[in-house]
Protein backbone atom coordinates (compact mmCIF):
# COMPACT_ATOMS: atom_id res chain seq x y z
CA UNK A 1 0.00 0.00 0.00
CA UNK A 2 1.58 3.12 -0.51
CA UNK A 3 2.73 5.43 1.86
CA UNK A 4 -0.06 7.99 3.29
CA UNK A 5 -0.04 11.28 5.16
CA UNK A 6 -3.02 11.20 8.06
CA UNK A 7 -4.41 13.91 9.81
CA UNK A 8 -6.28 13.00 12.71
CA UNK A 9 -8.63 15.17 14.53
CA UNK A 10 -7.88 14.76 18.35
CA UNK A 11 -6.58 10.76 18.04
CA UNK A 12 -5.94 10.69 22.20
CA UNK A 13 -8.77 8.88 22.98
CA UNK A 14 -9.79 4.97 22.60
CA UNK A 15 -11.13 5.20 18.98
CA UNK A 16 -8.98 7.97 17.52
CA UNK A 17 -5.74 6.09 19.41
CA UNK A 18 -6.58 3.08 17.95
CA UNK A 19 -6.72 4.71 14.16
CA UNK A 20 -3.40 6.75 14.91
CA UNK A 21 -2.11 3.10 16.27
CA UNK A 22 -3.24 1.37 12.43
CA UNK A 23 -1.69 4.08 10.62
CA UNK A 24 1.27 4.13 12.21
CA UNK A 25 1.91 0.41 11.79
CA UNK A 26 1.03 1.16 8.40
CA UNK A 27 3.97 2.92 8.05
CA UNK A 28 2.02 6.25 6.99
CA UNK A 29 2.92 9.52 8.24
CA UNK A 30 0.90 10.76 10.73
CA UNK A 31 0.08 14.12 12.01
CA UNK A 32 -2.33 14.69 15.17
CA UNK A 33 -4.39 17.74 15.81
CA UNK A 34 -5.76 18.17 19.02
CA UNK A 35 -5.79 20.67 22.38
CA UNK A 36 -3.46 18.96 24.54
CA UNK A 37 -5.95 18.08 27.34
CA UNK A 38 -6.86 14.46 27.43
CA UNK A 39 -3.66 12.49 26.62
CA UNK A 40 -0.78 11.73 23.80
CA UNK A 41 -0.62 10.30 20.72
CA UNK A 42 2.30 7.87 20.07
CA UNK A 43 5.69 9.73 20.22
CA UNK A 44 6.42 8.64 16.85
CA UNK A 45 2.99 10.98 15.83
CA UNK A 46 3.33 14.47 14.61
CA UNK A 47 1.41 16.74 17.00
CA UNK A 48 -0.32 19.53 16.29
CA UNK A 49 -2.24 22.15 18.74
CA UNK A 50 -5.60 23.42 18.08
CA UNK A 51 -8.81 23.91 19.95
CA UNK A 52 -11.21 22.92 17.04
CA UNK A 53 -13.65 25.22 17.77
CA UNK A 54 -11.36 28.33 16.79
CA UNK A 55 -11.27 28.20 13.42
CA UNK A 56 -8.46 30.65 13.24
CA UNK A 57 -6.67 28.40 15.61
CA UNK A 58 -7.24 25.79 13.34
CA UNK A 59 -6.19 27.72 9.78
CA UNK A 60 -3.09 28.55 11.84
CA UNK A 61 -1.83 25.35 13.12
CA UNK A 62 -2.58 23.57 9.51
CA UNK A 63 -0.60 26.20 7.88
CA UNK A 64 0.48 25.65 3.88
CA UNK A 65 0.19 22.05 4.92
CA UNK A 66 -1.35 19.04 2.90
CA UNK A 67 -2.55 15.37 3.55
CA UNK A 68 -3.54 12.88 1.76
CA UNK A 69 -6.48 11.53 4.50
CA UNK A 70 -8.23 13.25 7.39
CA UNK A 71 -10.60 11.20 10.00
CA UNK A 72 -12.44 13.11 12.31
CA UNK A 73 -14.54 11.51 15.32
CA UNK A 74 -16.18 14.37 16.90
CA UNK A 75 -19.28 14.12 18.78
CA UNK A 76 -19.89 17.59 19.64
CA UNK A 77 -22.01 20.49 17.32
CA UNK A 78 -22.28 19.81 13.91
CA UNK A 79 -21.47 23.68 13.10
CA UNK A 80 -17.86 23.09 14.46
CA UNK A 81 -17.66 20.13 12.04
CA UNK A 82 -19.01 21.85 8.99
CA UNK A 83 -16.79 24.97 9.64
CA UNK A 84 -13.46 22.43 10.55
CA UNK A 85 -14.51 20.68 6.82
CA UNK A 86 -14.32 23.70 5.47
CA UNK A 87 -10.75 24.95 6.44
CA UNK A 88 -9.50 21.59 5.65
CA UNK A 89 -10.87 22.02 1.67
CA UNK A 90 -7.28 22.51 0.21
CA UNK A 91 -5.26 20.84 2.91
CA UNK A 92 -6.58 17.16 2.54
CA UNK A 93 -8.28 15.30 -0.50
CA UNK A 94 -10.42 12.35 1.63
CA UNK A 95 -12.30 12.22 4.44
CA UNK A 96 -13.61 9.82 6.88
CA UNK A 97 -16.18 11.16 9.54
CA UNK A 98 -16.87 8.16 12.54
CA UNK A 99 -20.54 8.79 13.05
CA UNK A 100 -23.19 6.34 14.99
CA UNK A 101 -25.47 3.63 14.33
CA UNK A 102 -27.85 6.02 16.37
CA UNK A 103 -28.52 8.31 13.64
CA UNK A 104 -31.22 5.80 12.63
CA UNK A 105 -34.68 6.50 13.72
CA UNK A 106 -35.61 4.80 16.87
CA UNK A 107 -36.85 1.37 16.07
CA UNK A 108 -36.42 1.53 12.17
CA UNK A 109 -33.10 0.65 11.57
CA UNK A 110 -32.22 -2.32 9.02
CA UNK A 111 -29.40 -1.53 7.11
CA UNK A 112 -27.92 1.79 5.51
CA UNK A 113 -31.08 2.83 3.45
CA UNK A 114 -33.36 2.91 6.87
CA UNK A 115 -34.75 6.54 7.48
CA UNK A 116 -32.27 8.51 9.47
CA UNK A 117 -33.36 11.27 12.38
CA UNK A 118 -33.87 15.21 11.30
CA UNK A 119 -30.69 16.96 11.85
CA UNK A 120 -28.77 20.52 11.06
CA UNK A 121 -25.62 20.77 9.63
CA UNK A 122 -25.54 23.95 11.21
CA UNK A 123 -26.95 23.23 14.52
CA UNK A 124 -24.92 24.23 17.60
CA UNK A 125 -26.36 22.15 19.75
CA UNK A 126 -25.13 18.54 20.60
CA UNK A 127 -27.39 17.77 23.39
CA UNK A 128 -29.12 15.27 21.40
CA UNK A 129 -26.44 12.51 20.45
CA UNK A 130 -28.51 10.84 17.50
CA UNK A 131 -29.38 14.74 15.88
CA UNK A 132 -25.79 15.66 16.33
CA UNK A 133 -24.35 12.63 14.74
CA UNK A 134 -26.31 13.07 12.28
CA UNK A 135 -26.12 16.59 11.45
CA UNK A 136 -22.23 16.71 11.54
CA UNK A 137 -22.77 13.96 8.31
CA UNK A 138 -24.28 16.32 6.41
CA UNK A 139 -21.62 19.06 7.85
CA UNK A 140 -18.93 17.08 5.92
CA UNK A 141 -20.76 15.81 2.86
CA UNK A 142 -21.34 19.59 2.32
CA UNK A 143 -17.47 20.31 1.74
CA UNK A 144 -16.41 16.34 0.45
CA UNK A 145 -19.32 14.95 -0.86
CA UNK A 146 -17.59 11.61 -1.55
CA UNK A 147 -16.95 11.66 2.59
CA UNK A 148 -16.58 8.02 4.33
CA UNK A 149 -19.36 7.89 7.15
CA UNK A 150 -18.36 5.09 9.15
CA UNK A 151 -21.67 4.81 11.17
CA UNK A 152 -20.14 3.01 14.59
CA UNK A 153 -22.30 0.46 16.28
CA UNK A 154 -21.68 -0.62 20.23
CA UNK A 155 -17.86 0.00 20.06
CA UNK A 156 -15.40 -2.11 22.61
CA UNK A 157 -11.97 -2.97 22.99
CA UNK A 158 -8.40 -1.58 24.46
CA UNK A 159 -8.97 1.65 25.95
CA UNK A 160 -12.20 2.11 26.04
CA UNK A 161 -13.24 5.42 28.19
CA UNK A 162 -17.17 4.68 28.11
CA UNK A 163 -16.54 2.26 31.15
CA UNK A 164 -19.13 -0.76 29.70
CA UNK A 165 -16.36 -3.68 29.05
CA UNK A 166 -14.00 -2.45 31.50
CA UNK A 167 -17.74 -2.68 34.11
CA UNK A 168 -17.73 -6.07 33.36
CA UNK A 169 -14.29 -7.23 33.73
CA UNK A 170 -14.46 -5.63 37.17
CA UNK A 171 -17.52 -6.77 37.88
CA UNK A 172 -16.60 -10.70 36.97
CA UNK A 173 -12.70 -10.48 38.00
CA UNK A 174 -14.44 -9.81 41.71
CA UNK A 175 -15.91 -12.81 41.92
CA UNK A 176 -18.35 -14.39 43.94
CA UNK A 177 -22.38 -14.67 42.34
CA UNK A 178 -23.03 -12.07 39.30
CA UNK A 179 -26.33 -11.00 37.14
CA UNK A 180 -25.85 -12.09 33.62
CA UNK A 181 -28.75 -10.26 32.28
CA UNK A 182 -31.70 -12.25 29.99
CA UNK A 183 -31.32 -14.92 27.98
CA UNK A 184 -27.96 -16.30 27.72
CA UNK A 185 -28.16 -16.57 23.63
CA UNK A 186 -29.19 -12.95 22.93
CA UNK A 187 -27.22 -12.00 20.23
CA UNK A 188 -24.89 -9.44 20.25
CA UNK A 189 -23.68 -6.66 17.90
CA UNK A 190 -20.90 -4.81 18.60
CA UNK A 191 -17.11 -3.91 16.91
CA UNK A 192 -13.59 -4.14 18.56
CA UNK A 193 -11.89 0.01 18.07
CA UNK A 194 -9.30 -1.78 16.32
CA UNK A 195 -11.19 -3.36 13.60
CA UNK A 196 -13.15 0.11 12.97
CA UNK A 197 -9.66 1.49 12.60
CA UNK A 198 -8.56 -0.91 10.09
CA UNK A 199 -11.70 -0.55 8.12
CA UNK A 200 -11.45 3.13 7.75
CA UNK A 201 -8.07 3.90 6.90
CA UNK A 202 -7.95 0.92 4.45
CA UNK A 203 -11.19 2.42 3.02
CA UNK A 204 -9.97 6.01 2.56
CA UNK A 205 -6.99 4.42 1.03
CA UNK A 206 -9.14 2.44 -1.30
CA UNK A 207 -11.18 5.07 -2.15
CA UNK A 208 -14.62 3.83 -0.97
CA UNK A 209 -17.08 6.27 0.18
CA UNK A 210 -20.58 6.80 1.75
CA UNK A 211 -22.70 5.39 4.67
CA UNK A 212 -21.14 2.27 6.02
CA UNK A 213 -22.80 0.59 9.23
CA UNK A 214 -19.64 -0.87 10.91
CA UNK A 215 -20.49 -3.32 13.17
CA UNK A 216 -20.21 -6.79 13.40
CA UNK A 217 -22.94 -9.27 12.20
CA UNK A 218 -25.54 -9.75 14.87
CA UNK A 219 -24.56 -13.16 17.10
CA UNK A 220 -20.81 -12.24 16.35
CA UNK A 221 -21.47 -13.65 20.16
CA UNK A 222 -23.76 -13.54 22.45
CA UNK A 223 -24.10 -12.45 25.80
CA UNK A 224 -22.99 -15.49 27.36
CA UNK A 225 -20.25 -15.32 24.92
CA UNK A 226 -19.41 -12.10 26.10
CA UNK A 227 -19.59 -12.89 30.02
CA UNK A 228 -17.83 -16.41 29.50
CA UNK A 229 -15.19 -14.51 28.14
CA UNK A 230 -14.06 -11.92 31.08
CA UNK A 231 -14.60 -15.01 33.15
CA UNK A 232 -11.89 -16.30 31.39
CA UNK A 233 -10.09 -13.21 31.13
CA UNK A 234 -9.84 -12.75 34.56
CA UNK A 235 -9.09 -16.01 35.77
CA UNK A 236 -12.27 -15.35 37.56
CA UNK A 237 -14.61 -17.98 39.86
CA UNK A 238 -17.48 -15.60 39.08
CA UNK A 239 -20.66 -17.61 39.29
CA UNK A 240 -23.20 -15.76 36.41
CA UNK A 241 -26.55 -16.29 37.53
CA UNK A 242 -29.03 -15.49 34.69
CA UNK A 243 -32.20 -13.32 35.28
CA UNK A 244 -34.74 -13.26 33.34
CA UNK A 245 -36.17 -9.99 31.91
CA UNK A 246 -39.42 -9.60 33.17
CA UNK A 247 -37.20 -9.99 36.93
CA UNK A 248 -34.86 -7.14 35.55
CA UNK A 249 -37.30 -5.15 34.50
CA UNK A 250 -39.52 -5.44 37.72
CA UNK A 251 -36.22 -4.30 39.62
CA UNK A 252 -36.20 -0.98 38.04
CA UNK A 253 -32.83 -2.39 35.87
CA UNK A 254 -31.42 0.23 32.99
CA UNK A 255 -30.74 -1.61 29.78
CA UNK A 256 -27.48 -0.81 28.07
CA UNK A 257 -26.21 1.22 31.26
CA UNK A 258 -26.92 -0.52 34.50
CA UNK A 259 -26.29 -4.06 32.41
CA UNK A 260 -23.29 -2.67 29.90
CA UNK A 261 -24.17 -4.54 26.36
CA UNK A 262 -27.33 -5.78 26.97
CA UNK A 263 -30.71 -4.58 25.99
CA UNK A 264 -34.10 -7.03 26.63
CA UNK A 265 -35.21 -8.79 23.00
CA UNK A 266 -39.04 -7.62 23.28
CA UNK A 267 -40.53 -4.25 23.91
CA UNK A 268 -39.30 -0.97 22.46
CA UNK A 269 -35.75 -3.21 22.57
CA UNK A 270 -37.22 -5.28 19.89
CA UNK A 271 -34.60 -5.58 16.66
CA UNK A 272 -31.65 -3.68 18.68
CA UNK A 273 -28.32 -5.55 18.01
CA UNK A 274 -29.81 -7.05 15.01
CA UNK A 275 -29.23 -4.80 12.00
CA UNK A 276 -28.03 -5.62 8.99
CA UNK A 277 -23.93 -5.08 8.05
CA UNK A 278 -23.54 -7.12 4.99
CA UNK A 279 -22.34 -3.31 3.66
CA UNK A 280 -19.43 -3.09 5.38
CA UNK A 281 -18.57 -6.80 4.98
CA UNK A 282 -18.45 -6.53 1.50
CA UNK A 283 -16.05 -3.38 1.64
CA UNK A 284 -13.57 -5.28 3.92
CA UNK A 285 -14.38 -5.20 7.92
CA UNK A 286 -13.40 -8.00 9.48
CA UNK A 287 -13.93 -8.61 13.01
CA UNK A 288 -12.00 -10.47 15.66
CA UNK A 289 -13.33 -12.80 18.10
CA UNK A 290 -14.49 -11.61 21.20
CA UNK A 291 -12.70 -13.07 23.34
CA UNK A 292 -9.56 -11.21 21.73
CA UNK A 293 -11.42 -8.35 22.03
CA UNK A 294 -11.91 -9.29 25.73
CA UNK A 295 -8.49 -11.08 26.75
CA UNK A 296 -6.93 -7.38 25.38
CA UNK A 297 -8.81 -5.16 27.40
CA UNK A 298 -8.14 -6.77 30.24
CA UNK A 299 -4.54 -6.97 29.62
CA UNK A 300 -4.64 -3.09 28.83
CA UNK A 301 -6.69 -3.01 32.17
CA UNK A 302 -4.01 -4.20 34.36
CA UNK A 303 -0.93 -2.43 32.82
CA UNK A 304 -2.79 1.60 32.17
CA UNK A 305 -4.85 3.61 34.67
CA UNK A 306 -8.30 3.38 33.45
CA UNK A 307 -9.48 6.79 31.76
CA UNK A 308 -11.68 8.86 34.02
CA UNK A 309 -14.93 9.04 33.82
CA UNK A 310 -16.40 11.15 30.57
CA UNK A 311 -18.81 13.62 31.39
CA UNK A 312 -20.58 13.00 28.13
CA UNK A 313 -21.54 9.67 29.13
CA UNK A 314 -23.60 8.54 31.39
CA UNK A 315 -21.74 6.05 34.24
CA UNK A 316 -22.22 2.31 33.49
CA UNK A 317 -22.76 -0.84 36.19
CA UNK A 318 -24.90 -2.42 38.11
CA UNK A 319 -25.90 -0.49 41.53
CA UNK A 320 -24.93 -3.12 44.30
CA UNK A 321 -28.08 -2.98 46.34
CA UNK A 322 -30.25 -3.63 43.44
CA UNK A 323 -27.49 -7.01 42.65
CA UNK A 324 -28.03 -8.19 46.12
CA UNK A 325 -31.61 -7.88 45.73
CA UNK A 326 -31.60 -9.36 42.43
CA UNK A 327 -29.61 -12.39 43.65
CA UNK A 328 -30.89 -12.90 46.91
CA UNK A 329 -34.49 -13.19 45.27
CA UNK A 330 -33.17 -16.26 42.56
CA UNK A 331 -32.13 -18.13 45.62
Amino acid sequence: MALMKLLMLGGTRFLGHALVDDALVRGWEVTVLHRGLTGAPPPTAEVLFADRTDQRAMVDALGDRRWDLVVDTWSGSPRVVGENARVLRGHVDRYAYISSGSVYQWGLHVDETSPVVAASATSADYSDYASAKRGAELAVLESFPDALLARAGLILGPREDIGRLPWWLQRIAAGGRVVAPGVPTRPLQYVDARDIATFVLAGLAAGISGAYDVSSPSGHTTTSGLLQACVVATGSDAELVWIGEDRLAAAGVQPWTQLPCWVPQEGEFAGFLEADTANAGQAGLRCRPVEDTVRDTWEWMQRETLPTQREDRAVHGLPSEIEEELLSAGQ
